[in-house]
């Protein structure tokens, strides 16, 4: 048996499965030191489904832990972003659009210098060591323990970022090193920011993958435990702990691969109605549809794998205002049992229209019977057209498609959408997340631009191909199971010998080891 276990800013679920079967779940506050949250709801899902340690044979964890230190710019770390690409990319320094506040929080120490190479492999400058050696003893100088090392195309060949990051550390000794081929994807900027927020979440990878070890250990499950990352894939501790930029976006790939299992379909919209936000995406093949654009993360420009979700202001705990007219972007979020009007407190929330209305048995009804009739109506209208036109955005055709609920606060809607074919609320709803997480699987991609004047096209593909398969069986996938999931070429015109840009995603079965 498995568990699945979602870590949010509010609450932590966690779902005990066996095989695709949910034989318990439960909801539990999050708490500050991460462990003792999942210790609780951990002792409560086996203590509900009849389990003994001995049984768990996985633990899969999705967290927002890494997100939230970013946009709260709390818990980071000062990294020195060293760039190989002199004399070029000197126009546009390190952190150039980045948020001041967060920017300062990393501390903007830049290092320029000579290196990087074109599309093709070439070297625009030779690595110039000796500069790199003075960078590092710069930053043994200002105390920095994190560093991003990013070169010019090195997703091509990722080279000089492998001897700088062998220099810096004989310069700067047990350095938290991020290197930018193993981070982000093609397009320079961006794959820098990803670095370097990558590397400022050095300490607090280290310090919530051990929180996760000691709730685990506490409770004697020697089961592996794995984190999800943001396509829906799982990765181990141990790569969490380097690469915790991965897991943007968990939550939201997590609920939709669970929505996906507890409806029986893989072609549909996912609505997950949370607290504060609702994120609409689209499921492909079972898997949430990936981003084609930069996504912002804190304000920073990123390339991650991101899914495409779109969040809108509406949720359990969103407030109503203008007689019903008006809800959200606010919401009285993880203080709505203190808050809502249901639970004595003297804020009208959507969770009181729909305990008014009938459609939910939650706190105390007769706190919300002076609500009128048209404020009612009115509010439940308004949250229904806030989805629709949120799904109807996320469509890429005018024909309905299926639309599935999920999340705690799916129990607001209540009534058809013009923009769905039907609405699925499927059982477990409310724990999706932490169902997604469960069932994940491990993953890996390629994402190159190959020179096709003297490859070819099929061999390009097959080495792109071999080389996706490879990185998933090397992050814990049992080879006969690996199959490649998705492949996109797009050729380069401007650029010289049939340059094109190939990324190629395979996705297998995890290894249980137990």
């Amino acid at each position: 048996m498995r568990i699945g276990i979602d870590v949010g800013g509010t609450n932590t679920d966690a779902v005990l499965m066996d095989g695709m079967e949910v034989k318990s779940w439960h909801k539990t506050p999050t708490s500050a030191d991460v462990s003792s949250g999942i210790m609780a709801v951990l002792r409560a899902v086996m203590t509900e489904g009849g389990a003994n340690p001995t049984d768990i044979t996985g633990v899969m964890i999705g967290t927002t832990h890494f997100t939230n230190a970013v946009v709260e710019r709390k818990r980071l770390l000062q990294v020195a972003a060293i760039r190989l690409g002199l004399p070029a990319t000197l126009g546009l320094p390190p952190m150039i659009d980045w948020p001041d506040d967060l920017g300062s929080t990393l501390g903007y120490h830049r290092y320029m210098i000579h290196g990087g190479h074109e599309f093709d492999g070439r070297q625009i400058a030779p690595l110039n060591e000796d500069e790199l050696r003075a960078a590092g003893r710069d930053m043994k100088k200002k105390g920095l323990r994190a560093g991003a090392i990013t070169s010019v195309f090195s997703p091509v060949n990722p080279d000089m970022e492998i001897r700088a990051a062998e220099i810096i550390a004989e310069e700067v000794p047990d350095v938290a090193l991020s290197l930018s081929h193993q981070v982000g994807r093609i397009g320079f900027l961006e794959r820098e920011n990803a670095t370097i927020m990558n590397a400022c979440l050095a300490d607090l990878a280290t310090k919530v993958v051990q929180s996760f070890r000691l709730a685990l250990s506490t409770l004697n499950i020697t089961a592996p435990f794995y984190i999800s990352q943001n396509d829906g894939t799982l990765m181990t501790a141990e790569y969490v702990e380097k690469y915790p930029v991965l897991t943007f976006a968990s939550g939201p790939t997590n609920s939709m691969r669970g929505a996906a299992l507890l409806a029986g379909v893989k072609e549909a919209m996912v609505v997950d109605i949370g607290g504060t936000t609702s994120d609409v995406g689209m499921l492909l093949h079972g898997f949430p549809r990936e981003s084609s654009v930069t996504v912002e993360i804190g304000g920073v420009r990123t390339n991650f794998r991101m899914p495409d979700v779109l969040a809108i202001g509406l949720g359990g705990g969103s407030l109503v205002r203008d007689n019903g007219l008006r809800i959200g972007p606010d919401s009285v979020g993880y203080e709505l049992t203190e808050k809502a009007l249901v639970f004595g407190g003297d804020v009208l929330t959507t969770t009181d229209i729909v305990v008014a209305a009938g459609l939910a048995d939650i706190g105390d009804r007769s706190k919300v019977a002076h609500l009128t009739p048209e404020l009612i109506e009115n509010a439940i209208v308004t949250m229904h057209r806030m989805v629709d036109e949120a799904v109807d955005k996320m469509k890429t055709s005018s024909e309905p498609l299926p639309v599935i609920l999920v999340g705690g606060g799916a129990v607001l809607m209540s009534r058809g959408l013009s923009s769905a074919s039907h609405i699925l609320k499927p059982p477990h709803f409310s724990v999706a997340n932490a169902i997604g997480a469960g069932i994940a699987q491990v993953g890996g991609e390629v994402d190159r631009v190959f020179s096709l004047e003297g490859l070819g096209r099929d061999a390009a593909l097959a080495q792109a191909k071999a080389e996706a398969i490879a990185k998933t069986v090397a992050a814990g996938a049992r080879p006969e199971t690996v199959q490649v999931t998705d492949i996109e070429e797009v050729p380069l015109a401007y650029l010289p010998s049939s340059a094109t840009r190939i990324r190629v995603k395979a996705v297998g079965d995890l290894v249980v080891t137990k």
